[in-house]
C-alpha cells in the first residue's frame, strides 16, 4: 500500500508542545511535556505515522488492505498476520461478552441505514435480507486461519481507533519517558501528568453543537474513551434513530444514550466499556456501575 502523506502541525502551548494531524476521520493531538523542539517533532511524526499506518491497514474504505482481502475471500481461508490476529481475538472476546451485540460483521447493515437526517428508516424487508449475512459465529477462526462466508464482511472500526491510541503511546514511550497525552478524536491515553500539581484537563461536552463544556476532568494517568450517537442519526415521525444498531434485529438500540465516556487503565479497555454501555441502551448506567469504573453519560 502507498504511504499516506499528510501534514502535521507543531506549536508551543505554555509548558507543553502540541502536535496535530488528521487520521481516522478525526482530529488527532499529541501533548508532550518536553523542551526539545526537535524531539517533539520526532515524536509527532512517529505518532502520525503510526496512526496513518493503522488507518491504511484496517480502513473499510480501501480495496488494497487486509480488511478488503478478508471481505473478498468468498469463503476461502486466509492466513492473517499477528497484529490482525490479535485484533480478531479481541473482536471475538467482545462478541462473547455482549452475547453477540458487539459484532464486527454487522457493517452490512449500512446498506439499509444511511443515517441521513432527511431519510426515512429502511423497510423491514430490506433489513431481513441482510440479517443472514450477520453473525460472527458463522465465520471460522483457528488462529491464524480465518474463513468468512461469501457475502459477509467485517469492519474493525469499532476497535481500531482505541487500539491505535494505545499502540501510539507505547511507541512514544520507547523514545521518551516525558509526560505525554495521545488524543485521537476524543479517545485518549496518557502515561502521567506533567507534574503532581498539573494534571491534564479534559472537557466533556454534550456534542450538541452548543460548544458547552459540561464537566472538566483531571487526568493524571490512564485513558478516556467516548462512544456516542450525536453525529449519525435520523429523525422520522418524531422518533430519533441513533446509529448504534442491534445486529440481531437490524434496528437501532432502544433508549440509546447520546454519549458515554469511560475512564480506564488503557484506551482499548475504556472504549470497550463505553461501547458495551451504549449497547445496553436504558441499562447503560447500571452496566457501568457493575464494572466499578468512572463514567459520564449524557442522554
Amino acid at each position: 500500500m502507498p504511504a499516506i502523506n499528510r501534514p502535521t502541525q507543531l506549536e508551543r502551548k505554555g509548558e507543553v508542545w502540541l502536535g496535530q494531524f488528521d487520521a481516522m476521520a478525526s482530529g488527532c493531538e499529541l501533548l508532550m511535556a518536553i523542551d526539545d523542539e526537535l524531539l517533539a517533532q520526532e515524536l509527532l511524526q512517529l505518532s502520525a505515522s503510526e496512526a496513518w499506518r493503522i488507518e491504511e491497514k484496517y480502513s473499510r474504505y480501501r480495496d488494497d488492505n487486509v480488511v478488503a482481502r478478508i471481505n473478498s475471500c468468498a469463503g476461502n481461508s486466509l492466513r492473517l498476520d499477528a497484529e490482525t490476529s490479535q485484533l480478531l481475538d479481541f473482536a471475538y472476546q467482545c462478541y462473547e461478552l455482549t452475547d453477540g451485540l458487539f459484532d464486527i460483521t454487522s457493517g452490512v447493515l449500512r446498506q439499509a441505514w444511511s443515517f441521513n437526517p432527511d431519510s426515512p428508516p429502511p423497510l423491514q424487508e430490506t433489513i431481513d435480507a441482510l440479517l443472514p449475512f450477520i453473525g460472527l459465529e458463522k465465520a471460522q477462526w483457528h488462529s491464524p486461519e480465518f474463513t468468512l462466508p461469501a457475502g459477509m464482511q467485517i469492519d474493525l472500526g469499532g476497535i481500531g481507533k482505541e487500539y491505535a491510541v494505545d499502540r501510539t503511546l507505547e511507541l512514544l514511550l520507547r523514545k521518551s519517558d516525558a509526560a505525554m497525552l495521545v488524543n485521537f478524536g476524543g479517545d485518549m491515553v496518557c502515561n502521567r501528568s506533567p507534574n503532581a500539581d498539573i494534571p491534564w484537563r479534559i472537557g466533556i461536552d454534550k456534542n450538541d453543537q452548543s460548544n458547552r463544556v459540561d464537566e472538566l476532568l483531571e487526568l493524571r494517568s490512564g485513558a478516556l474513551a467516548t462512544s456516542g450517537s450525536t453525529q449519525r442519526y435520523l429523525i422520522a415521525a418524531g422518533k430519533r434513530y441513533g446509529h448504534v444498531l442491534n445486529p440481531t434485529t437490524g434496528w437501532p438500540i432502544k433508549e440509546l444514550p447520546l454519549t458515554v465516556t469511560v475512564a480506564a487503565a488503557n484506551c482499548t479497555q475504556a472504549g470497550m466499556l463505553a461501547t458495551f454501555a451504549m449497547l445496553q441502551g436504558s441499562g447503560a448506567e447500571a452496566f457501568l456501575e457493575e464494572q466499578d469504573v468512572q463514567f459520564w453519560i449524557v442522554r
